[in-house]
């Protein structure tokens, strides 16, 4: 397996990192300890979650998700440090819980430690900015957390280039330790909020870039041909946003470059971020096995020059 540096931190991740927003959510228990263990058997090693997955689900409190992950890694099937655990904080879970506050990220991080079951993050991310709290005050935070052991490196995730540099600016005035990586949405379809000034300060500043919404939803899989077939769909208003004149073109030259590769649409997908300036790994998420094939394949697939230029120009 071809391991990728994360930016300047010392964790080295394969080159497709498992979405588990899909845990508790559209992959139950025994669904998602079956889906882990075929990707960690596959040689990969990192799965990206949040506090605040599954809360969206009726039924669901948040902390789903990483309460499905600490079970599996409780199991011992893969050893904890064979293993990279990327967790978010600041997505709203409740009255008063909710933002990047010092004393609510240290919260926070310790009801995260307590479901995944370990004593260690490798990986903490603000999810979103939060305009209310300086970023010293947060980064602050994330010091203490790491001078305790209890998270190895920071990252964030939403941020503009604007909002980054001055992330880094106050990291650098202050002495703290600052984001290392970034998890932006990028995708075929979804590519001005990246590529640009974005990608430029990842490049320059050596920031590890994992991408969210790396498959558009599901839409760059081809298994949504028209907005009928989203109906019913857990992400129907989601991938039914994509069927326009852009996402129509997206799928004809995904379904030209899978006639030429022998690939599916999603493997090309991802295939084609793995190889764009900038990006270290996609995140992608399976609800079953034969869907995880597409993940662990499009590893293995190097896509032309051609190909590459075909799918960008329907992008754009």
């Amino acid at each position: 397996m071809d391991m990728r540096k994360l930016g300047r931190t010392d964790l080295f991740v394969a080159p497709i990192v498992f979405g588990g927003n899909v845990f508790g959510w559209t992959a139950d228990e025994k669904t998602s300890y079956a889906l882990l263990d075929a990707f960690f058997d596959a040689g990969f090693n990192t799965i990206d979650t949040a506090d605040v997955y599954s809360r969206w689900v009726p039924g669901n409190k948040g902390g789903d998700s990483e309460e499905i992950i600490g079970k599996w890694l409780k199991q011992g099937r893969v050893s904890r440090d064979k293993t990279i655990i990327i967790t978010k904080v600041g997505s709203e879970m409740g009255p008063g819980k909710k933002g990047l506050k010092a004393g609510y990220i240290i919260e926070a991080a310790e009801a995260s430690l307590k479901r995944l079951q370990t004593d260690h993050i490798d990986l903490y991310l603000s999810h979103w900015p939060d305009a209310e709290t300086p970023h010293e005050e947060s980064l602050a935070a994330y010091a203490k957390l790491k001078e305790q052991g209890k998270i190895r490196h920071v990252g964030c995730s939403n941020l503009d280039a604007t909002q980054l540099q001055a992330s880094l600016d106050a990291a650098a005035k202050a002495g703290l330790p600052r984001y290392d990586v970034l998890q932006p949405e990028y995708n075929l379809y979804a590519r001005d909020s990246f590529e640009g000034p974005l990608a430029d300060l990842c490049v320059k500043e050596e920031i590890g870039v994992i991408t969210y919404f790396s498959l558009a939803a599901g839409f760059l899989t081809g298994k949504y041909r028209t907005k009928a077939d989203t109906e019913g769909r857990a992400r129907e208003n989601r991938v039914a946003a994509y069927f326009d004149d852009k996402g129509l073109r997206i799928l004809a030259a995904l379904d030209k470059v899978a006639a030429e590769t022998g690939a599916k649409p999603a493997e090309i997908a991802l295939a084609w971020l793995l190889r764009k300036r900038g990006v270290t790994a996609p995140i992608a998420s399976a609800t079953s096995l034969s869907q995880l094939d597409a993940l662990i394949n499009s590893a293995k697939l190097s896509l032309s020059d051609d190909a590459m230029r075909l799918l960008d120009a329907a992008g754009e």
